[in-house]
Parts: C-alpha cells; sequence; structure tokens
C-alpha cells in the first residue's frame, strides 16, 4: 500500500487533533487545526485512507516540513 505524508506548511501552534491512529479519512477531511498568526488553518488529508502515524499533538509549536500524520492508501 502506498503512503502519503502530511507535512505542516506554515510555522504555528497545533490547537487540536481531529484524527487518531487507525481511523479512516476521505479526502479533505481536516486532520488538524493550525494557528499562525492569529489565524486558524485546517490542514486537510490530500488522499483517503487509513492514519497509520500522527506526528502532532495539541498545543504543539510545529515548523514547516513537521509531520502532521501519515495516510496509508
Amino acid at each position: 500500500m502506498a503512503r502519503e505524508t502530511v507535512q505542516v506548511p506554515i510555522a504555528g501552534k497545533i490547537i487540536s487533533v481531529n484524527v487518531r491512529v487507525g481511523d479512516q479519512v476521505k479526502e479533505d477531511d481536516v486532520l488538524c487545526i493550525l494557528e499562525s498568526m492569529k489565524m486558524e488553518n485546517p490542514i486537510v488529508a490530500p488522499v483517503g485512507g487509513t492514519i497509520v502515524e500522527i506526528g502532532v499533538a495539541a498545543e504543539q509549536v510545529v515548523k514547516p516540513g513537521d509531520t502532521v500524520a501519515v495516510i496509508e492508501y
């Protein structure tokens, strides 16, 4: 099976994580909410599949390139 790694696009702080390992997601489902410059930015799934890894937690400060999640499809 193929794997898609979802990465953080901009620096900020994770406000909430909406998925857990084992969850099924569809394309464009919100994986987490990232706060950057006082704006809330949803990080969405680029593909549908199963979450096999989560790389962030609520209140975590992240930078571009950090792994949000890995989706197996």
